[in-house]
């Protein structure tokens, strides 16, 4: 078993569930939707980043480009909720937060792609 190819699975897929968490819930409620998860799916994102910057291979390409898609999504939806909370002092509002959460979705469909990608690359390894 190679330990390299275990800990970047493990960094794509918990990417992915980290996101699941913040997207999973109502759009317009705050309590569903907690502060400290976005801030954990940003830095295992960012994380999964560094470890896709190494392989060279079309594939890796790909999976690299997901990755700072994701990250991008992410950042925007923090600097979002960053932005209301803090500039505009007042608590996020329905729109605010769906704003939040649909960037976050956007991180989700691009993390999806990432481990769809792991997959079928998991699959056509040989032995």
């Amino acid at each position: 078993m190679n330990s390299e190819k275990v800990v970047f699975a493990f960094f794509i897929v918990l990417a992915l569930t980290l996101n699941f968490g913040f997207f999973l819930g109502g759009m317009d409620s705050a309590e569903h939707h907690n502060i400290y998860e976005l801030f954990a799916a940003i830095v295992v994102s960012l994380i999964s980043t560094v470890l896709k910057v190494g392989d060279r291979t079309h594939l890796g390409a790909v999976f690299l480009a997901t990755s700072l898609v994701a990250d991008l999504q992410l950042i925007a939806a923090a600097i979002v909720w960053g932005i209301v909370a803090n500039v505009h002092g007042e608590a996020l509002t329905g729109d605010s937060l769906a704003t939040v959460v649909s960037l976050s979705g956007g991180a989700l469909l691009a993390n999806l792609i990432s481990v769809i990608l792991l997959i079928a690359e998991t699959v056509s390894v040989r032995r």
